[in-house]
């Protein structure tokens, strides 16, 4: 199993406001698009949607659904008008796309891992607001550890990055790095190399670790 952290190790986000049509359908295109690419790198298969909502101006009413979907209902007609009926005159404010990725280990092995990327769509009035994010260290060139990794890196980390790259060209917008946290920090197109001190890099075992 691998280790997750609570918070991300790297992230990516886009703000768009070129929008067409109303915003959640705007929302759910620009997801399935998204998702495309992933599932096109074995990162996330997408099964389900969580979207949080809210009645303005009635204090306490809110909570998140969740539906089952697929890749193809995603970008059907039909499923705005089925998140909008689960709560009606409610306000949705995101949307978390779910799934399964594949990631491999150091001898070339393919493992599933539930949520191995995270992409989650912000909706406001005039544009929305998009986040990758990666909370595993498979990515990293060390494992949480700090134990160097360089087969499990070289095996995993191009298809984010090809990922991430493609992502801009589908979007028409370039990523921006998300904020450093205590597992790590993007840059570019994958996690910042991390220190490296009498053969290791930084343990952030100390934390709590899923």
């Amino acid at each position: 199993m691998l280790m997750r952290a609570p918070k991300e190790s790297g992230s990516w986000t886009w703000i768009l406001d070129d929008m067409t049509g109303s915003v959640l359908e705007f929302a759910l295109a620009t997801g399935a698009r998204m998702s495309a690419v992933l599932a096109k790198h074995d990162l996330l298969d997408l099964h389900a949607l969580e979207w949080a909502w809210s009645h303005a101006g009635r204090t306490g009413t809110a909570g998140h659904s969740r539906l089952g979907v697929s890749a193809s209902s995603l970008a059907g007609p039909a499923l705005p008008d089925r998140l909008r009926a689960c709560h009606p005159q409610a306000r949705i404010g995101s949307i978390a796309l779910l799934g399964d990725g594949a990631w491999f280990d150091a001898a070339g092995e393919r493992h599933r891992e539930h949520q191995l990327v995270e992409l989650y769509v912000s909706l406001d009035e005039t544009d929305i607001w998009v986040e990758l994010s990666v909370h595993h260290d498979v990515w990293g060139h060390c494992d949480f550890r700090g134990r160097p990794q360089p087969l499990i890196h070289a095996n995993n980390a191009p298809r984010l990055a090809a990922a991430l790259m493609e992502l801009e060209q589908v979007l028409g917008v370039a990523a921006e790095p998300g904020e450093p946290t205590y597992y790590g920090s993007a840059e570019g197109y994958g996690l910042a190399a991390p220190d490296i001190i009498d053969g290791l890099g930084p343990d952030v075992t100390d934390a709590a670790l899923g």
